[in-house]
C-alpha cells in the first residue's frame, strides 16, 4: 500500500511539471506583452527595466525563477492586477471557487445518485424513461443556456435571487444549481447503468430470495457496489467543479479564480496563467490521488493492480 502510494504522489508531482511545461511553453509563444500593453502606456526604458528584474527578456531564466518560486509557494507579481500578488488573488478567489464547486458536487450526489437508483429499479417504464430524458437534456445542454435561463427565470422574472454579485448566501443557489447539473445527470446515468448490473447478480438475487427487504437489498447492499464507477467518476469531477467553471462564474459574477484565469489570459499575464494552472492541476491530482485510496480501500480487488 505504502509503495503504491509513494509511486502515485511521484506520477502526480511529475504530471504537474509536465502541465508546468506546456503551459510555459504555450505562454512564450503566444505573441504579446503584458508589459508593451498601449493602455498601459509604459515609457520603453521602465518595460525594459520590469523586463530584466522579472527576468522576462531570458525566458530560459524566467522559467526556472517561476518553478523555483511555484516551490515555494511565492508565484510573483501579477500584471492584470497592478496592486495584487497572484498569492493575494489565488487566496481570495480559490475559496470561493471551491466553495461553489463543493457544493455542485455535493448537490449532484445527493440528487443523481437517487435519480440513477430510481431509474434502475423501474426499467423500462415510465419514470426510468422519464429520468433517462431528462439526463439527456441535462448533458445536451450547454452551461452557459442552463446559467442564462435560470437566472432570466429565477432572478429576472420571478425575483427570488440576485441577478449577480457575491457576498451572501442568496448569490449561492443559481451558480450551485448550475454548475452541477451536468454532472448530476452524469452521475444519474452512471449510476443507473451500474445499479441495473448489479440487480441481476446473484447475491442480489440470493438476498431476495432469503427473504431481506427489497429497500435495504437495493439502498444498502447493492448500492455499495453500484456506486464504485460513480467514485472514480467523482476524482476529475471534483477538481472540474472546484477549480471554477468560467462560464458560470462569468454568467453569475461569481469572484472565483477561473474569471480571474480568463481576464490573465486575455491581458497575457504570463505570472498568473502559470499559477493558476499550477493550482489547478494540483487540486485535480490531489482529488484523483484521494479517491483511488477510497476505491481500494472500499474494493480490495484492486490491491494487487499495476
Amino acid at each position: 500500500m505504502t509503495r503504491r502510494l509513494t509511486r502515485r504522489v511521484l506520477w502526480g508531482i511529475l504530471t504537474i511539471i509536465c502541465i508546468y511545461v506546456f503551459t510555459f511553453t504555450m505562454v512564450v509563444l503566444v505573441p504579446g506583452n503584458p508589459l508593451g500593453d498601449a493602455e498601459r502606456n509604459i515609457p520603453r526604458e521602465v518595460e525594459q527595466a520590469l523586463r530584466v528584474r522579472y527576468s522576462m527578456d531570458n525566458n530560459w531564466l524566467y522559467f526556472w525563477e517561476f518553478l523555483g518560486g511555484a516551490v515555494r509557494l511565492d508565484f510573483g507579481p501579477s500584471f492584470t492586477y497592478r496592486d495584487w500578488t497572484c498569492n493575494q488573488i489565488i487566496a481570495h478567489a480559490l475559496p470561493v471557487s471551491l466553495m461553489v464547486g463543493s457544493m455542485a458536487i455535493l448537490l449532484a450526489v445527493m440528487f443523481g445518485v437517487p435519480l440513477g437508483v430510481i431509474s434502475a429499479r423501474t426499467r423500462n417504464r415510465g419514470l426510468d424513461v422519464a429520468v433517462t430524458g431528462c439526463t439527456l437534456l441535462g448533458i445536451s445542454l450547454p452551461t452557459f443556456v442552463v446559467g442564462t435561463v435560470l437566472l432570466l427565470g429565477f432572478a429576472v422574472k420571478l425575483q427570488l435571487a440576485p441577478v449577480g454579485g457575491w457576498g451572501t448566501l442568496a448569490h449561492l443557489p443559481l451558480p450551485v444549481l448550475t454548475l452541477s447539473i451536468p454532472f448530476m445527470v452524469y452521475i444519474a446515468r452512471l449510476t443507473r447503468v451500474a445499479m441495473v448490473d448489479v440487480l441481476g447478480s446473484d447475491f442480489v438475487r440470493t438476498a431476495l430470495a432469503k427473504g431481506m427487504p427489497p429497500r435495504t437489498v437495493v439502498w444498502k447492499h447493492a448500492l455499495r457496489v453500484a456506486f464504485l464507477p460513480v467514485l472514480s467518476y467523482l476524482g476529475p469531477a471534483a477538481a472540474q467543479a472546484m477549480t471554477g467553471s468560467f462560464v458560470v462564474e462569468k454568467v453569475f459574477g461569481v469572484p472565483g479564480l477561473g474569471q480571474h484565469f480568463v481576464n490573465a489570459a486575455l491581458n497575457r499575464d504570463p505570472g498568473l496563467i502559470m499559477a493558476t494552472v499550477v493550482v489547478f492541476s494540483t487540486i485535480l491530482v490531489a482529488l484523483n490521488l484521494a479517491i483511488d485510496v477510497v476505491y481500494e480501500r472500499l474494493d480490495p480487488r484492486i490491491s494487487g493492480a499495476v
